[in-house]
Formats: structure tokens, sequence, C-alpha cells
């Protein structure tokens, strides 16, 4: 193998990472190769080309904004940065900086939407719930196998979340567990159970990963029975 890995994969490359020699993917496991990793390089530059496009444009909408701009043309402006943040943790290469910069420019749209929703009670605690959500939203980013799965074409294919979840350490999955709900748990859970089953050397930690799975449903359960 010649080709080095990269030092911040994009979402192409880490899932084929995810993948390469591991059992717990069976027939859908991969090998080392060099053409393979290339292409997946290639799939991940650019992607972040596109971003870095799509980033400047809507840094230039927020640029142009007029002082008293329409309130559904700042939201979309909002979506746009919201979206772009989210896409930012998948992508390769050192992304802080970008994010930084994202997070900068909600703040400003922000105070400017609470301006406007001033003497509103409901409105300013509506928009203090939306940014609660979004701090929680943008933590859980911190893992990247969060925004593997949240990209609308997921590299992560039919047959592989559960794979993918036991090969994850304890804190990615803690974060990915979020995700889902109890029902999507329990399939889950039953996924993951016939997968390590059938896997005939399975990676050491993998059977605690099921465990945390069958722990979080059990949280959920607590919760349900509580309310």
């Amino acid at each position: 193998m010649t080709i080095s890995f990269s030092q911040f994969p994009g979402r192409h490359e880490r899932h084929h990472r995810r993948k390469l020699d591991n059992p717990l993917f069976a027939d859908h496991a991969e090998a080392h190769n060099d053409e393979r990793l290339l292409e997946m390089q290639r799939l991940d530059h650019e992607e972040l080309l596109g971003f870095i496009d799509a980033l400047r444009n809507t840094v230039q909408r927020a640029v142009d904004l007029k002082p008293n701009e329409e309130s559904d043309v700042i939201l979309a402006l909002k979506e746009q940065l919201d979206r772009l943040y989210e896409q930012s943790a998948g992508l390769a290469d050192d992304q802080s900086g970008n994010q930084r910069a994202i997070r900068d420019l909600l703040a400003v749209i922000m105070r400017n939407v609470e301006r406007g929703a001033a003497g509103d009670p409901q409105a300013l605690d509506e928009l203090e719930q939306e940014h609660a959500a979004r701090e929680v939203h943008f933590a859980l980013l911190e893992q990247p196998l969060v925004a593997d799965l949240l990209h609308p074409e997921s590299t992560i294919g039919p047959g592989e979340l559960a794979p993918s979840l036991l090969s994850e350490s304890e804190p990615a999955l803690a974060a990915t567990l979020q995700l889902f709900d109890l029902t999507q748990l329990n399939a889950l859970y039953a996924d993951a159970e016939r997968c390590l089953a059938d896997c005939v050397d399975p990676p050491p930690a993998a059977g605690e990963r099921l465990q945390q799975i069958a722990s979080q449903i059990s949280r959920l359960k607590d919760l349900q029975a509580m309310n």
C-alpha cells in the first residue's frame, strides 16, 4: 500500500476505512487497495470544493443583506447556514475555521431575528429553544459518524448501519444513538445482535457496543414509563 490515509478524512474515505478488514461487515468488508482509497479521497476532495463554493456564496448573501431585509430571506439564509455546518462535519480537512465562521454568521443573524421579536415573549422563548436545540445538534456533529448518517446521500448503505455502530468508540456510539427513537433502537439492537452472532471473529469491543445499545433502550423505556 503506497497511498497514505488522510489526517482528516472525509466521509467517503472514513467509511472505506471503517470497513477495512472488518469482519462485522461480512461480505461488505473491504481490503486495502490503493485505487479504492484514491477514489474515496477524490470524492471527498470534490465534495470539499463544492462546500467551499456554497459557503462563499452564502457569506456573500449575508454581506448583501439590506438593513431592513424581509424575514423570509433572513430565515432562508439561517437554514442554509445550518445545513452548511452539518455538511462541514463530514468533510475532509480541518473544518474548525469554517465552522467558527458559520457560527459567527448565525449569531449575527439570530441577533437580528431577536430584535425583530422584541416585545413578543412567546417568540423569544421559541428562539431560545431553537438556539438550545442547535447547540445540542452541533455537539452531536462532533462525532463524524453522526454527520455520515445525517448526510442526504449517506455512504453507510443498507445493512451497514449495525456493523458501523458496533465498530465505533463508546463516545461516538453514545452520540449516534441519540438520533434514534425507541422503536428504531429495538430494530437496530436486533440487527446488531444478529450481526455479532454471525461474525466469526468479532472485534473485542463489539460486545460492549451491543450492550451500550441495550442500555440506551432501557433508559428510553424508563423515560417513557415516567411520562
